[in-house]
């Protein structure tokens, strides 16, 4: 869309990732018209430096654990090596097709001008670009997330890197640290032990993914000591040095680890700096920008969005976000997110799924003797003895009344997340859910019969 003279709109959204386009994308089809600002890629962290392409790695590296392990079905294969090359090129291939997508859709909106440039909020209702000055209505801020690091920790690019440079390294290396045991930094491990990779993860924290339920943290650790991925938890980083042959880090205790590259994975920070947003008067904590549950920001008709948000830093998150601001703006009333309500997956191998509360959050928050729970192992579930997974699904709920935690473990039960975050949020009871007939043989079943067990109905589990 050619820009207007006077450049004002309804919306100026500062930032084009998932919640800035998700904004755009709904506004305009509720009448708005739109300036969406991005100083490099639609699509921001999520689509380039993020979820899609660490999930090409990852099932990447699904092929070559399938190759190297296709004797146990009856399949004579044998992995030669694993061409980085080649695998760039296919998570990159991935990208570019859903960037051209993204691009034509919203280019092709005349009611979506996208402005090209570092935007900086100037006014309450203004975003200045190269000197032009874009004019909002309203103004939503979107600006994302970027790799963090740790004070005194200084990253090269080369022996030590952030999950930016492990996407696009050229090699596998022989062995590799990663500090940070949270979502990124199993990912990562779950990638490079699959390609061969001697791996250890280094968290502070007393588990892994520690974010989880604490049955599915335990349940994750001793399948990654089976898949000889080493780990030590409740260990702060103290130091790193180059070495030779790559890096010495020094854990708490003065134990040290070496390795040929040491992969920094310590979460994602709030890309908030030099955007404006004090000198406005934005209200900000730690660098992040601080929301009512409406999104909306001390300053009136200013939102923020995704990951510059306190909470859960997804992109399905920032989906919902933008989509709630769009008809926040349009007068609509949406009903409030439930952040417990955005369902949680860590796409290591085995994968971890989640929607609600974890058994401690419930205890916290209802009572301890008011939370039942109920684990229905994938040994007993069809599809997951012929995928040879193992794993349970694990539900929380409260005494007579509705399930407020799903969490699960085993391959691919991400895809059955969908059904959790219906139940969480649709507040089911076990009951209720018990109806529902599951299609055999699959892994959904495993949540319908945790449902008949906590219903006092098991079929094939016990109650």
């Amino acid at each position: 869309m050619s820009e207007p003279n006077d450049a004002t709109f309804d919306i100026v959204i500062l930032g084009g990732g998932s919640g800035g386009y998700a904004t755009a994308l709904r506004a305009v089809q509720l009448g708005l018209t739109v300036a969406l600002v991005e100083k490099a890629k639609l699509g921001g962290t999520c689509l380039h430096n993020g979820c899609i392409p660490t999930k090409a790695l990852l099932h990447a590296a699904e092929i070559a654990d399938q190759t190297r392990e296709s004797e146990q079905f009856g399949i004579k294969a044998e992995l030669v090596g694993i061409d980085m090359a080649a695998v760039n090129s296919y998570k990159d291939g991935v990208i570019s097709r859903l960037y051209k997508g993204l691009q034509g859709m919203l280019k092709s909106n005349k009611s979506i001008t996208i402005v090209e440039g570092h935007g900086r909020l100037v006014a309450p209702n203004t975003v200045e670009v190269d000197g032009k000055r874009y004019t909002g209505r309203n103004v939503v801020l979107a600006s994302g997330s970027y790799a963090k690091s740790l004070p005194g920790l200084e990253v090269d690019g080369e022996r030590v890197i952030t999950s930016d440079h492990a996407l696009v390294l050229d090699r596998v290396p022989a062995s590799a640290i990663v500090l940070g045991g949270g979502v990124i930094g199993v990912e990562f491990a779950s990638v490079w032990k699959s390609f061969g990779v001697d791996v250890t993860i280094i968290e502070a924290l007393p588990r892994l993914v520690a974010a989880e339920d604490e049955e599915s943290s335990k349940a994750l650790e001793r399948a990654f000591r089976k898949r000889k991925i080493n780990f030590k938890v409740g260990k702060p980083f103290e130091k790193v040095e180059k070495t030779d042959s790559g890096v010495k880090v020094t854990i708490a205790g003065g134990e040290t680890v070496e390795a040929e590259l040491l992969l920094v994975a310590v979460g994602r920070g709030p890309n908030t700096a030099n955007l404006g947003y004090e000198e406005q008067g934005v209200k900000m904590d730690r660098g992040f920008v601080l929301t009512d549950e409406r999104l909306r920001t001390n300053v009136p008709n200013v939102y923020a969005v995704g990951d510059i948000v306190p909470g859960l830093q997804l992109a399905h998150r920032g989906f919902q976000q933008g989509i709630f601001v769009a008809e926040e703006i349009a007068g609509q009333s949406p009903a409030v997110i439930d952040e417990a309500g955005i369902p949680r997956v860590t796409y290591c191998d085995p994968e971890l799924a989640s929607v609600g509360l974890t058994e401690a959050k419930a205890k916290e928050q209802y009572g301890a003797d008011k939370i039942k729970t109920y684990n229905y192992n994938l040994g007993g579930n069809g599809k997951s003895q012929i995928l040879k997974t193992a794993g349970f699904v694990k539900l929380v709920r409260v005494e007579d009344g509705p399930v407020v935690g799903v969490h699960m473990i085993g391959a691919r039960v991400g895809e059955l997340v969908g059904e959790a975050q219906l139940i969480y949020n649709w507040e089911a009871y076990p009951g209720e859910v018990a109806q529902l007939v599951h299609a055999h043989p699959t892994q959904n079943e495993a949540l319908g019969e945790a449902h008949l067990a906590l219903a006092g109905k098991p079929l094939h589990a016990h109650a």
